[in-house]
């Protein structure tokens, strides 16, 4: 069954016709031609398809578009500042510590770190915090690998990439 529905990608919106079981990767990358995020294993597992829906880290691989008309999706790509003014933070840190290989899981790995930031300032623990109770969570390597270890990089580019997240943590 197709449906009309509206996305806000990246602060645009975006009428299309979908089929109701659609999911949103498929929408971005296959009818608007958003390719930021990625098809890794299309199962959840490796997080290169990872976007922030409504600022909260979700795999899009898994989310059907029809459940997220009028949400405001941001990818990768949308993350830079959007009157031109540059690269994100984080994505400037990640080249500065050559945090990747082939790229692939790149725009995962900093979309996901960007909602993992905010999961941490907001106080979230995380199954190594060493204070589930506590309002300010410390950013160690420990703590950010843990968060972000739904995120796969083949190339094991991850001695650069918890720095580059660190860089940006701790600033």
């Amino acid at each position: 069954m197709d449906v009309e529905i509206t996305l806000r990608v990246d602060g645009t919106e975006h009428r299309l016709i979908v089929d109701t079981r659609t999911t949103l990767l498929d929408a971005l990358r296959e009818r608007l031609g958003n390719t930021s995020p990625k098809k890794g294993c299309d199962h959840g597992q490796c997080g290169a398809c990872t976007l922030l829906i409504d600022g909260r880290r979700a795999l899009s691989c898994l989310a059907l578009a029809v459940a997220h008309q009028g949400a405001d999706l941001v990818t990768a790509a949308g993350l830079a500042d959007g009157d031109g003014g540059g690269l994100h933070p984080l994505q400037r840190s990640f080249i500065a510590h050559d945090a990747f290989q082939c790229g692939y899981c790149t725009p995962g790995q900093i979309v996901s770190a960007a909602g993992m930031l905010a999961e941490a300032e907001a106080g979230w623990p995380s199954a190594v915090s060493k204070d589930p109770g506590a309002t300010d969570v410390v950013l160690d390597d420990e703590e950010i690998a843990e968060r972000m270890s739904g995120n796969l990089c083949r190339c094991a580019a991850y001695a650069n990439i918890v720095p580059a997240i660190a860089e940006v943590a701790h600033r």
